[in-house]
């Protein structure tokens, strides 16, 4: 639930549809590359890269190393950038061969990325968004989140949405939208009343975790959700 502390204002939405969703997933990054739907899921032992077809089945799959938890990613034309947690290590996959092609070493934990305005932007868990150069996932830069004078932690995972940056807050059930020139909050998505509704029905479900956008409506869902919901934004 959002804290009353916050000065942005919410942004609207509808749930127009809902898709099955694998409920053993403990999702960690959803996203959209053309009109494929991509997900990597977390835990050790785990952790896997799944690929969906049209009618939203896995198509295709890939499973890391038990030693790596996997955190959030982006497909960015033929290949797909994957994070882990803790092991501050990064892959790049072949979305062709599903093969990892190559790995990078990170100055941080991994939580979200997603790719916007020609860069990657990483989140760490903190309030901070990192900068990541696509070509070698070099860090070249960051910048903190601000909601007025206030920094907004926990932020995980990430979507690029004609230019805003859209961030899951951990724990929250909340998205924020952030302006990624400023690092400002325009505004938040309030989804607690559909993750309660989420967890009342299926008790294994847990936090609000994964979003992605199809170029037209929102998609979003949590670790161990059954469903997968369609958002329409409602512009003010």
């Amino acid at each position: 639930m959002l804290s009353l502390l916050a000065a942005a204002a919410l942004v609207g939405f509808a749930v127009v549809d809902s898709v099955p969703h694998e409920a053993s997933h403990f999702t960690q990054g959803l996203s959209f590359s053309g009109g494929t739907l991509l997900e990597t899921t977390g835990l050790y032992g785990e952790s896997g890269l799944y690929v969906y077809d049209a009618g939203f089945k896995v198509r295709d799959s890939l499973r890391l190393e038990e030693r790596y938890f996997g955190e959030g990613s982006v497909a960015l034309g033929r290949d797909a950038f994957w994070l882990t947690w803790k092991a501050k290590k990064a892959f790049k996959v072949d979305l062709g061969t599903m093969r990892v092609k190559a790995s990078y070493k990170i100055p941080t934990e991994g939580w979200g990325l997603t790719f916007c305005a020609g860069t990657l932007l990483l989140s760490d868990g903190t309030s901070e968004i990192f900068k990541v150069e696509p070509a070698d996932f070099r860090f070249v830069g960051s910048f903190k989140v601000l909601d007025g004078n206030r920094e907004i932690g926990r932020l995980n995972e990430l979507e690029c949405v004609d230019g805003l940056l859209y961030a899951n807050i951990w724990q929250s059930d909340s998205i924020a939208v952030i302006i990624p020139q400023t690092g400002r909050v325009k505004g938040y998505l309030d989804l607690s009343e559909k993750a309660r509704a989420v967890r009342v029905r299926d008790r294994k479900s847990e936090v609000l975790n994964g979003v992605a956008f199809d170029g037209k409506f929102l998609w979003v869902t949590g670790k161990f959700w059954p469903w997968i919901y369609k958002l329409e934004l409602i512009p003010k």
